[in-house]
């Protein structure tokens, strides 16, 4: 929202490619070639409520993986670049069609936006590393002519001389991805402005936005701020929040950064934008090393000291008499800080005005008066996940196509409408990717949903399952889940798998490879089943349709972790009536 808390600027969401992304899968629009549908997931909404909030928020969109079906055959979606460029010129125009959302930014292949009445999206590229795409466009004249932008992920605030020799615009299209303390708003308030001082970066997107999924994932808490509890409703509004607003309050698209020297004598660094018509906006913050220093890429030392500072306003700023001034002080010494403060303004002396500036400290100068901290209610209190948590997963119309509280982390799990079974189980969920991704981490071979609290010990886990595939189809349920996100193929827990063939085994990962029990089940494909998981101590056991099947299996790889349900390969099953007790 303009003026509001972080006033962002643009948003960029990931094109779901239905494989792992860092923290789990976003299913894709198009999970198979003859398949579309542009309801799935949850950035459409996303998408829809930032615009609801600022309308000339820019959106941007970005796949981190691709359905199977695009590589025909092999993991690499550009093999066949009319294939995967008509996959992502789908989504830009199912998000025009279904959700009336302009896509600004994509990275795409110019020829085949416009043949599609798309000039408007502008590219980016290469959404990597400053090379090879700056040294290409150097000597390709219709590449350099189709890039608007050259986006970097985690530069460093560092450019190199062919991105600076194309004269595009430069972007950090990634960067921060730090824990959201007071380091990590250290981190951001120094890049932010760092990577224009340093790199001529005009713009720093962040990832990720809002720290939305289990802290126990990879990158715990690397949002600019945190909602991780959805079944309490808890959420802080953290440090970062408040650095971006520094800026983004008082700047907007459009504005352009003045060419000033924009390192401070004593370290620390200043920008200067205005909009040309007049408004001027000096951001400065004095970071020391060792509170700003980001998750990557590793950081030199420096050495910022308390300093007095005097700036100089020149040329049709000169006639400025008065800036509104902006606080934030990172409390590490009194673990108090001072976040986004207003103070009272300061005043310009034929051009000069000079600032007792401390360490750890940003200031926002301006001429605009727009801008305010607001106020919202305090968030519920924080809660654990619950102990007793069932979901039978009977909704007609369900406002998202996942089950909430289900993190997928290899292969997508959505609501399901059973059309074939007038009884019991006419609503289940899902799972639905049927051939490995065009992956972009190191996704599982065993499709799998997580849920619950990583710290669970004992628990009692109940699912009704059902094997459609006949061959070598199968399920499975599990308990102290111990890892997920990027490394989830390396995941360990206790693993309750039933087969088609009638067989069932226990195991110590997900891979299947420490067997821990196996024998004979009598589950058949395509018949519903009930299992039961109970681990307490270090022992196990588990139940089939009521009935004991094995037991005494000794548990010794992990102590704690996360529930999950899950299949043996990329195939479909379905789950119902899901049921954990945990004590």
């Amino acid at each position: 929202m303009p003026n509001f808390g972080a006033s962002l600027h643009i948003l960029k969401v990931e094109i779901g490619g239905d494989g792992q992304s860092t923290d789990g899968t976003e299913p894709s629009h198009m999970h198979y070639e003859n398949d579309e549908n542009y309801f799935r997931g949850y950035e459409w909404w996303l998408m829809k409520e930032a615009k609801k909030r600022n309308p000339n928020i820019k959106l941007i969109g970005l796949p981190w993986a691709f359905p199977g079906w695009i590589g025909r055959g092999q993991n690499w979606p550009y093999n066949h670049p009319d294939v995967t460029a008509y996959y992502i010129v789908s989504w830009i125009l199912g998000a025009k069609q279904y959700h009336n959302l302009d896509i600004d930014y994509i990275g795409l292949l110019r020829y085949t936006l416009d043949k599609q009445g798309l000039q408007r999206v502008r590219i980016i590229a290469s959404d990597n590393m400053w090379e090879p795409i700056s040294f290409f466009m150097m000597f390709d004249s219709e590449l350099h002519q189709v890039v608007d932008i050259i986006g970097a992920h985690y530069p460093g605030t560092r450019t190199v001389p062919n991105a600076l020799a194309t004269q595009k615009k430069l972007w950090a299209s990634e960067d921060y991805s730090t824990f959201n303390d007071e380091v990590g708003a250290g981190c951001w308030a120094r890049i932010l402005n760092q990577n224009y001082v340093n790199g001529n970066m005009t713009s720093t997107i962040a990832w990720n936005l809002v720290a939305s999924y289990y802290e126990d994932l990879p990158f715990g808490r690397d949002g600019l701020m945190t909602a991780q509890e959805p079944w309490s409703g808890c959420y802080a509004v953290e440090g970062p929040i408040w650095i971006t607003a520094h800026t983004t309050q008082f700047t907007h698209p459009g504005w352009h950064y003045l060419q000033v020297d924009g390192r401070l004598e004593h370290g620390g660094s200043y920008v200067a934008l205005t909009d040309g018509l007049g408004n001027l906006t000096i951001i400065i913050e004095t970071m020391t090393y060792r509170h700003s220093q980001c998750i990557r890429p590793p950081l030199l030392p420096f050495i910022v000291l308390p300093q007095k500072a005097t700036f100089y306003l020149k040329g049709s700023f000169h006639k400025v008499t008065i800036l509104k001034m902006w606080y934030t002080k990172l409390g590490f010494k009194s673990a108090n800080s001072t976040l986004f403060h207003p103070l009272p303004p300061v005043k310009v002396h034929e051009g000069m005005f000079s600032l007792n500036l401390d360490v750890d400290e940003v200031y926002t100068l301006t001429t605009l008066t727009t801008g305010r901290k607001g106020t919202y209610p305090d968030p519920p209190q924080s809660k654990p996940f619950p102990s007793n948590y069932k979901d039978d997963f009977n909704i007609r119309n369900p406002p998202f196509s996942e089950a909430p509280h289900f993190a997928d982390q290899t292969g997508v799990f959505e609501y399901f409408v059973n059309t074939s079974d007038p009884g019991d189980h006419i609503f289940t969920l899902r799972q639905v990717v049927v051939q490995r991704p065009i992956t972009w981490a190191s996704d599982a071979d065993q499709a799998i949903s997580i849920i619950g609290d990583f710290k669970w010990v004992n628990v009692s886990i109940t699912c009704d399952v059902y094997i459609e595939h006949l061959g070598n189809g199968g399920v499975f349920i599990a308990g102290r889940v111990n890892n997920g996100g990027i490394y989830v193929r390396h995941s360990k827990g206790l693993f309750f798998w039933v087969f088609a063939d009638g067989t069932y085994q226990v195991t110590g990962d997900l891979s299947g490879k420490e067997v821990l029990m196996k024998g004979m089940s009598g589950v058949r494909a395509r018949v519903w089943h009930t299992l039961t998981l109970n681990l307490k101590g270090s022992s196990a056991s588990g139940s089939l349709n009521g009935y004991p099947l094995w037991e005494n299996v000794t548990l010794s790889e992990t102590s704690h972790g996360w529930a999950a349900i899950g299949t043996r390969s990329f195939e479909f099953a379905q789950f119902d009536n899901f049921h954990i007790e945990a004590s």
